[in-house]
């Protein structure tokens, strides 16, 4: 009987350690009990507080967020920023590699956008937010503006630094073959460096979120429908405090669904299985 019960309390210790080692080596885990201790900081420094209209607990946040789901189209407004953003980030994204492809084929072209990137990049995209009101008016083109600005020079610096650091054997491979112009631009130097490539896609996404959270807080809709920062300033001038962290809370959600999972699942079917990232 004794060596049965040793047996079980053996086998309860052995499943409690491969639990214990699954949520250590786990990322997701990880990030799930990261998130959670951050929700608890959270609502024992607004309990601690005693002011919800400066500071709501994390538990009244979350209650205005299901609120504003279920009756004040959230989702909507939210799917109204993404949709400008998807097209502002395309047109960036596709503009940068045309650029950057005339970049390795030309010196001077190379010359030019290091230029151009020295110049801009540093330029907040907000900052030509009243130049884009002013030549296209209160709308859709002037988000798409400064949202291809916030896009295109952070992700043509960092193409053009994976271009530049592809090693010189696969280049004299691809020439060896007969590659030249765009054949030798897809099927040599973007595999040889999208690692550069999806981080510079990550970081333009960022820089494209935020830029566009910001422009709609100042000239308010994106489309024919409320945007997601239009929704953060409405409430915040009618003193909806817990609605204002709401929809913080709903850029902050969608931005770690974008990162968490569309952009790890592009990086595990390509730069993790391909040996080229850990």
């Amino acid at each position: 009987m004794s060596d049965l019960s040793l047996t079980g309390a053996s086998e309860k210790s052995q499943t409690w350690i491969r639990l214990r080692d699954f949520a250590w080596n786990s990322a997701a885990v990880r990030k799930v009990l990261v998130l959670a201790l951050l929700a608890l900081v959270w609502e024992l420094s607004a309990r601690y507080g005693g002011k919800p209209i400066l500071f709501p607990t994390f538990t009244a946040t979350m209650a205005a967020l299901w609120e504003a789901l279920t009756s004040e189209n959230l989702l909507l407004a939210s799917w109204a920023s993404l949709s400008v953003l998807l097209k502002g980030y395309v047109i960036a994204v596709l503009l940068a590699f045309v650029i950057v492809s005339l970049a390795v084929a030309s010196r001077f072209v190379r010359e030019l956008l290091q230029t151009l990137i020295s110049m801009f990049n540093p330029l907040p995209a907000i900052a030509l937010l009243p130049l884009a009101m002013l030549w296209f008016g209160l709308g859709e083109k002037s988000l798409l503006v400064v949202l291809v600005h916030a896009v295109l020079w952070p992700f043509a610096l960092a193409t053009l630094t994976g271009f530049e650091s592809v090693p010189e054997t696969q280049r004299l491979v691809g020439r060896n073959y007969g590659l030249r112009g765009p054949s030798y631009v897809f099927r040599i130097l973007i595999p040889a460096a999208l690692p550069s490539i999806l981080y510079g896609m990550k970081i333009a996404w960022a820089f494209a979120w935020r830029t566009l959270i910001a422009a709609e807080l100042v000239f308010g809709v994106s489309s024919s429908a409320g945007g997601l920062g239009w929704f953060i300033f409405r409430n915040r001038n009618e003193l909806f405090t817990d609605k204002v962290f709401a929809g913080l809370a709903m850029v902050i959600i969608i931005g770690l669904l974008v990162e968490g999972i569309l952009f790890r699942i592009v990086e595990s079917v390509t730069v993790r299985r391909w040996g080229m990232q850990r």
